[in-house]
């Protein structure tokens, strides 16, 4: 696989195996993800799609191997120094995860306040900065269960975006949405990646890869390997 320039990737895998508890679920991954760059990361359901996300900001302790994340050792990483690499990976959800019982407003500031957040004005201003960011600057005083799904992906993506992290990771963010609301998901995460975070989605769905072709790296019989542009996936349907 060819890597990018180191001194750019914020994410470097080198002969890593990726286990889920006692399981093997890839082996020998190298993988090299460059500042700003937007990858694809397909594969079957169960392929070790989501195993790789979750060892990416340090869900998975990494066992075997080198792993480099926003400047973190992953193989070396100590409990207390994982809330901070954490904040450098914005994680998207398919199933969203927002507290149901908060406003979009109070959901994003809870996490800022979680997160060490305590100038009321300062919240204000960044939970109005990532509303318009991702399109819904005048939602912020609805209950999620007000909004579309495709609008409530949104709250989950501005969520990501509260602590400038330098990477979003996207676990099947359009899993429960229609097609078109889909597109509109994959283009505002395209638009995260032109500004310079790295952007990687997970997903099995390949009318969107088809759509929006970027760099694709796949998950298939426990190695992760990189899709050449004239290859052809062959992945389930939705």
């Amino acid at each position: 696989m060819e890597d990018p320039n180191t001194s750019e990737s914020i994410i470097e895998l080198q002969n890593c195996n990726i286990w889920q508890q006692d399981h093997l679920v890839l082996t020998d991954v190298n993988l090299a993800v460059r500042k700003g760059e937007f990858v694809y990361l397909v594969g079957k359901v169960g392929s070790g799609k989501t195993s790789l996300i979750k060892t990416l900001n340090a869900q998975i302790p990494l066992k075997e191997g080198k792993g480099f994340v926003a400047g973190y050792d992953l193989s070396e990483i100590r409990d207390r120094d994982i809330p901070y690499l954490r904040r450098k990976t914005g994680i998207v959800f398919q199933d969203f995860q927002l507290l149901i019982d908060r406003s979009v407003n109070e959901n994003l500031e809870f996490v800022l306040m979680a997160t060490g957040w305590k100038d009321k004005s300062e919240i204000e201003k960044r939970i109005t900065e990532v509303l318009e960011k991702v399109g819904l600057s005048l939602k912020g005083y609805k209950m999620p269960h007000q909004l579309s799904g495709g609008e409530q992906q949104r709250v989950v993506i501005g969520r990501a975006l509260l602590n400038e992290p330098e990477i979003i990771l996207a676990d099947e963010p359009t899993g429960n949405l229609d097609p078109e609301t889909s597109e509109g998901i994959v283009r505002l995460l395209r638009e995260i990646s032109s500004t310079g975070r790295a952007v990687i989605i997970a997903t099995h769905n390949y009318t969107l890869v088809k759509k929006f072709p970027a760099r694709t790296i796949k998950c298939e019989n426990g190695k992760v390997i990189e899709v050449k542009d004239d290859e052809e996936i062959e992945l389930e349907s939705l």
